[in-house]
């Protein structure tokens, strides 16, 4: 069946559809990760967004039960090179356009994933739409005007869970927990989970727009500030519930997370033109100068030179672009990373970075 991408620009590509039918809209991006498709389409960060796959050939080990990030896809729709017409592996359960159509997620195939992705590098990522049954760019450049926009808008109360719970589940490691973790969920990853569990952590996970004073009630070792989707800005409630735990309780941010204590320390944050989205991603480490390759996902950068708090640095910079990507206050206890030291999928060269987290937690409690 015939699909088309309509940018907003007024640019088409024209292709096949897979997965569902039907029409997709969002901010249309692209991923440089070779594999872990998967993990990409079941991140909640990409809330709000087109994902354009950069390798070629994408689908052939299928999907499985348990390489995802959520309990479901988050998505807006899918583009690729080429859908492997075979799935190849011990663990495949189904195939990739039987997974998108029963997740109802538009997919489109056997367009110039280059030339798109050379088109948003040099235009900016841009809003658009897929669709499978309207093939009028007069009437989809209508529809995609009335569509939903990342900027000002606040997906993260669409992604973050309903209630608290106690994470458990069967690929965690089984590990003594030494720490007691909240992690604050605007659409937390499974294997940022995972890693506070690894490292010896019980984690409490929380909605997005639980309280401070609920958060304190449970008095935990440290707080765990997650990745999540779309603008930070528009997340009011969980930058004025930062601002009032930073000081009181140490503090680990990834990627929106990092944004959150950006905007709660009363910097800014601004717009990428394109975003970082991939595991391919080479950050410096400004203290040791080890460089370590990431996976990314964010269109939002914090700007360290506006955060009026003292002692507050940039401990990280991004190799390709020179954005900064991490900060440190010792004397309030929080640290924290734009990128994903929790890969799923990626290089797991960043890591350690949940041991400093136990390690800030556990000078925490020796002081107290």
């Amino acid at each position: 069946m015939k699909a088309v991408l309509l940018l907003e620009d007024g640019t088409i590509f024209t292709g096949e559809n897979f997965g569902s039918h039907g029409e997709a809209f969002g901010e249309v991006v692209f991923n440089t990760s070779i594999t872990g498709y998967q993990e990409i389409i079941t991140d909640p960060s990409y809330r709000g967004q087109i994902v354009t796959m950069t390798y070629p050939l994408i689908g052939n080990y299928g999907v499985n039960t348990e390489d995802v990030e959520s309990h479901k896809p988050w998505v807006e729709g899918f583009v690729i090179k080429e859908l492997s017409a075979i799935r190849s592996n011990w663990r495949s359960t189904m195939d990739l356009d039987e997974y998108l159509k029963k997740n109802n997620i538009v997919g489109i195939q056997g367009i110039d994933t280059r030339a798109l992705t050379r088109h948003i590098r040099l235009q900016g990522a841009m809003q658009g739409v897929i669709s499978t049954k309207d093939f009028d760019s007069v009437s989809l450049l209508k529809k995609m005007q009335l569509a939903p926009k990342l900027i000002g808008v606040d997906l993260v109360k669409e992604v973050t869970c309903n209630a608290p719970y106690d994470w458990k589940d069967a690929l965690s490691p089984k590990k003594k927990a030494r720490y007691k973790v909240v992690a604050l969920d605007c659409g937390i990853k499974f294997n940022i989970l995972r890693n506070l569990v690894l490292a010896g952590c019980k984690v409490r996970v929380m909605p997005a727009d639980t309280s401070p004073e609920e958060i304190l009630k449970i008095k935990p070792h440290g707080i765990l500030l997650s990745n999540g989707p779309g603008d930070p800005a528009a997340v009011t409630y969980v930058i004025k519930t930062v601002s009032k735990l930073i000081g009181r309780v140490p503090i680990f941010g990834i990627c929106l997370g990092h944004q959150m204590l950006g905007l709660a320390l009363g910097g800014e944050t601004y717009k990428l033109k394109f975003g970082h989205h991939g595991a391919n991603h080479p950050v410096k480490d400004l203290k040791t100068g080890q460089v370590a390759i990431t996976a990314q996902n964010h269109g939002f950068c914090v700007d360290i030179k506006s955060i009026p708090a003292k002692n507050t640095e940039m401990t990280h910079v991004n190799l390709y672009d020179n954005t900064p990507e991490g900060m440190e206050n010792k004397k309030l206890m929080f640290f924290s990373v734009q990128y994903h030291p929790e890969a799923g999928p990626g290089p797991h060269d960043a890591g350690y970075l949940f041991d400093k987290f136990i390690k800030l937690m556990e000078t925490r409690r020796k002081r107290t």
